[in-house]
């Protein structure tokens, strides 16, 4: 059998960094058996729909480099399908979920439910009561054909529930967690059709999976306890089982599930603060999944080579935003200064250091910063205050900064600096190499009484990149204000 797997979130909101892990698996391996993968929209859930949504997790799903082979397409702003085995979008396939039904309550292996709210409710409460796992009773399970047509004909809503078979074994194969076996006696008899008339989860995703020939159910382990009722309704229409794969919950730093509730979770909080695609699909193939070297970072080529489903973990994989912020970092700092300048653009912009007029005019400038600073960066926002640094003729230091600016000699080391500066044309490479010696000879200042107190009346910053390219870059004019406006402001 040909392996095809398939995406199949709902357009419920952001896409979730979960989400996004479950869809890159998919991916990878897809890729590694030179299988299909295929990304379809499970929407029968009306109250959860979000305008939007649908477009967001597509735009999202292609930033990330996590393209599919067929499904649902968004091309010049509409959504568009490509396949032969649409529509790719449960909201277009109720006709062929009521076809299904019908055949299910044809054969007796389903039945309709008119049990109202209140009812299911009371029978539940009491259940609890008696230390019991809630389910349904089954009281609609027995209705006869006549109970049932006067019921329709007097117009009672009604579910369609799955006729679950009585004390049977149901059993199934996990590629993570190996052989597994569920009493039907622990299964409820689970609604296949709302009153609606839209489909449950587990009714419609048996008939997409079949009807799409999908190979492996790749998805969150929240839904394994859901499985048994799935191999059922297979087992039931006489289809081909399909192998299952229940990913580990993906955990913050305190081993609990990832919320919004403690910071970012979405892969457009993450875009949003300029982490590169690359460096979030490489960390987050490592949340979960452990390679067989030592090696980190990963190339998408090399993680459809190596991964695979034996090293993925049975426990949940914790989401270490220090982690991510290396990993970032490392992809950043070998990144090309020229991508890096089109991606900076609108951190840069939006704080309004400058306008997109001066962006494009100070091209050479940037580039500069950009190739001097991009080894301290973590996310591309952090930019902007690398940048900042570079801008202005005022100095801004803090207490300690101020505390070294007052020591014993650092105005004759500031004036010897200033009269070096004011004897050369510009500040160049062969001034900066030359200029430390030369000021420690001047003013007897060594070592960190040198280098901390020119750094700290320079840039209002005690550490930070190579010091001489960063005089390069401020230039002669430049620094001579700043270092006039420190002695001015912050010196004895």
């Amino acid at each position: 059998m040909d392996t095809r797997v398939r995406f199949a979130p709902s357009p419920t909101g952001y896409v979730h960094i979960g989400s996004l892990r479950t869809a890159l698996y998919d991916f990878l391996y897809a890729k590694g058996k030179q299988g299909k993968y295929i990304l379809r929209i499970e929407d029968t859930d009306r109250s959860r729909f979000v305008e939007g949504a649908l477009e967001n997790l597509i735009k999202s799903l292609e930033w990330a480099g996590v393209k599919h082979d067929e499904g649902v397409f968004l091309e010049n702003g509409k959504i568009v399908q490509k396949g032969n085995y649409g529509p790719y979008i449960q909201s277009e396939r109720l006709n062929l979920y009521k076809e299904y039904i019908n055949k299910l309550l044809d054969k007796g292996l389903a039945y309709r439910c008119f049990c109202s709210k209140e009812r299911l409710d009371k029978v539940r409460e009491e259940q609890k009561k008696r230390g019991e796992t809630p389910m349904y009773d089954k009281h609609c399970r027995g209705l006869s054909q006549e109970e049932i047509q006067k019921k329709l004909d007097e117009g009672k809503d009604y579910v369609i529930r799955l006729k679950i078979p009585e004390d049977e074994d149901v059993k199934f194969k996990d590629l993570i967690r190996g052989d597994i076996a569920i009493n039907s006696k622990e299964i409820d008899d689970q609604v296949l059709i709302k009153s609606d008339g839209f489909p449950t989860y587990h009714f419609a995703v048996v008939v997409d999976d079949h009807l799409m020939k999908i190979s492996h159910v790749i998805r969150g382990e929240e839904w394994l306890t859901s499985t048994p009722k799935q191999v059922i309704l297979y087992n039931y229409f006489g289809w081909e089982v399909p192998e299952f794969v229940h990913l580990p919950t993906v955990l913050n730093k305190d081993k609990k599930k990832l919320s919004k509730r403690q910071g970012d979770v979405s892969v457009s909080d993450f875009k949003d603060k300029g982490y590169l695609p690359e460096a979030l699909v490489n960390y987050l193939a490592l949340v979960g999944w452990s390679p067989k070297g030592n090696n980190e970072i990963f190339s998408m080529e090399e993680l459809i080579n190596e991964f695979s489903f034996e090293n993925v973990s049975k426990t949940g994989g914790v989401f270490d935003v220090e982690k991510l912020n290396w990993v970032n970092s490392q992809y950043i700092k070998n990144y090309d200064d020229e991508k890096l300048y089109k991606l900076i653009k609108p951190f840069v912009v939006k704080e309004e250091l400058l306008n997109e007029e001066e962006y494009l005019n100070k091209k050479d400038w940037l580039i500069k910063i950009i190739d001097l600073v991009k080894e301290k960066i973590s996310y591309l926002e952090e930019i902007d205050s690398h940048i900042q640094m570079f801008m202005g003729k005022e100095v801004n230091a803090d207490d300690e900064v101020k505390e070294v600016l007052s020591n014993d000699g650092v105005r004759d080391l500031i004036h010897a600096f200033i009269k070096n500066l004011e004897a050369i044309e510009e500040v160049d490479e062969e001034f900066t190499k030359n200029i430390f010696k030369k000021l420690q000879k001047e003013t007897g200042a060594k070592g960190k009484n040198l280098y901390m107190p020119l750094r700290g009346a320079v840039t209002g910053q005690l550490h930070g990149p190579d010091m001489g390219k960063t005089f390069i870059i401020l230039g002669k004019e430049n620094i001579i204000d700043r270092l006039n406006y420190t002695l001015k402001n912050y010196t004895k």
